[in-house]
């Protein structure tokens, strides 16, 4: 399920108001400006712990790059910015590598043939919208 955060902007021609509120007394239009899940991970990021076989480095490296590409909003750096990338999806890699080697559970190991199996009947169920 989507949630959308919406304001309400001014019909055309009609004086910009300063709050909100008086914004909708005066029949604004309304848009979304930005969309989130209701639940509390992204999509496209994948839990790599608790698998059969573990992780490996290059599947801990490509989630650091994920993850650097989507706090820094650019999925190639400029060349001022190359170095500092680069160390920063390096420091999260080895961060992510570090924090799997140190979780501990009692569940067994999940198998990923079913669990990419499950996400993909998920997939087919979710609506669009």
């Amino acid at each position: 399920m989507y949630l959308a955060r919406i304001v309400t902007r001014p019909a055309p021609g009609a004086a910009v108001p300063t709050r909100l509120s008086r914004l909708r007394a005066a029949g604004g239009r309304r848009k979304v400006i930005s969309w989130s899940y209701d639940f509390g991970m992204c999509r496209n990021i994948r839990p790599l712990h608790n698998f059969d076989p573990p992780a490996t480095q290059d599947e801990v490296y490509s989630a650091a790059l994920q993850y650097v590409r989507k706090i820094s909003g650019s999925t190639k750096p400029s060349r001022a910015n190359a170095e500092a990338f680069q160390q920063a999806v390096d420091a999260v890699a080895d961060a992510s590598m570090r924090l799997l080697n140190e979780l501990v559970t009692t569940a067994p190991p999940k198998d990923r043939e079913t669990e990419a199996a499950k996400a993909r009947a998920r997939a087919a169920t979710r609506t669009r919208v």
